[in-house]
């Protein structure tokens, strides 16, 4: 198929008949957030078209993107899915979409892959390395390795050590205490670079320069309790946590949220604590972060576990006590776990390790 004619013929009238045609095509238009959560529990990969109708570039590059769900698509292997972003702005925000359109790649419920704008052979070149994995791996599996980039990294990884955020089990996570302004748990694990540092750095928005909200801030006071539950038991090395609060204030404007300082961190636990529940016990490790830590270009505190107490960690418990300054908000961007991964466990299944507290 030849796809610069679609783009040199195309006509309104063309891109009307494509619309029609959609009722009959393997491509799934997302709902709602609950229906896109679905696509990506369901389907071991999900390719995402994150459009809007007012969007020439959106409309140009959609019969292409249905040709290549009408040829690739396989059930429960690979789904192609379209998420209007007027309409489901919450799912655009979760994943930090701040061009149109915007095609992501998911596998196993993780982003691993994104193109930026109607780049019709860029999108073809990931889609094709996509379905090449897949084949190499006979009756279209896949293998563990993936030859994707595992997305954007705050600071650089330990000698030894890969980013095993891909392990979160993203459907468990959970989330006490943030305001419902801002993104939600998911968003801390998205592999894009922040929108913070991606707009700073002059790239476009769909929104008119206004900066998407893909981080999480604390809503009543500046606590944040965090639950991580992995898909494998995993030896975690360190954490990248990002924040990214203005450096400038409008007097007019909100309270400018603070970065984290101390943590607090428990391994192993079934389900998230409440706070006084996790005031009461002893945590695995606390962690105070001072501003050097937080590194000017990207915002990042790379925080160092003790090792030999994160060795056998099938969930991770992160509280957020207090933050540095005297405010009532705490921000955070960004959460990466960086360590080895080790065995599959059963999903939905938490396997207590240790006899004492807090492992």
């Amino acid at each position: 198929v030849d796809f610069s004619t679609i783009f040199d013929d195309f006509r309104p009238v063309y891109y009307i008949r494509f619309l029609l045609q959609l009722n009959m095509s393997k491509t799934a238009l997302v709902s709602s957030a609950s229906h896109f959560n679905q696509l990506l529990s369901t389907s071991k990969i999900v390719v995402v078209d994150f459009y809007a109708d007012w969007c020439g570039p959106c409309r140009a590059i959609a019969p292409i993107y249905e040709q290549l769900s009408a040829q690739l698509s396989r059930p429960h292997k690979i789904t192609f899915a379209k998420v209007d972003t007027e309409r489901q702005k919450d799912v655009a925000q979760t994943y930090g979409v701040t061009t149109l359109p915007t095609f992501m790649v998911f596998k196993d419920t993780q982003a691993i892959s994104t193109v930026h704008g109607a780049d019709s052979r860029k999108l073809s070149e990931v889609v094709k390395k996509l379905v090449a994995e897949a084949d190499s791996n006979g009756s279209g599996g896949f293998g563990e390795a993936s030859s994707f980039s595992p997305g954007w990294l705050g600071a650089s990884l330990p000698k030894g050590y890969e980013d095993v955020t891909d392990q979160v089990d993203v459907r468990g996570v959970d989330l006490l205490n943030s305001d419902s302004n801002f993104g939600n748990a998911r968003t801390l694990f998205n592999g894009n670079k922040p929108s913070a540092l991606a707009c700073a750095e002059g790239n476009a928005n769909p929104d008119g320069g206004k900066t998407q909200r893909d981080w999480i801030e604390s809503d009543t006071d500046e606590q944040l309790m965090l639950f991580i539950p992995f898909q494998s038991t995993l030896r975690i090395h360190t954490l990248q946590m990002t924040s990214l609060p203005p450096k400038e204030t409008n007097p007019e404007a909100d309270e400018v949220p603070m970065r984290p300082k101390t943590l607090h961190l428990y391994i192993n636990r079934a389900h998230i604590l409440g706070f006084e529940e996790a005031e009461d016990l002893p945590a695995t490790q606390v962690i105070t972060l001072q501003p050097q830590d937080w590194d000017n270009d990207t915002g990042t505190a790379k925080v160092e576990l003790r090792f030999v107490k994160f060795q056998k960690v099938t969930s991770l418990v992160l509280f957020v006590a207090n933050g540095d300054g005297d405010g009532e908000k705490v921000r955070v961007d960004r959460l990466k776990i960086i360590g080895e991964k080790g065995e599959k466990r059963e999903l939905g299944k938490l396997e207590k390790i240790g006899d004492e507290p807090g492992e």
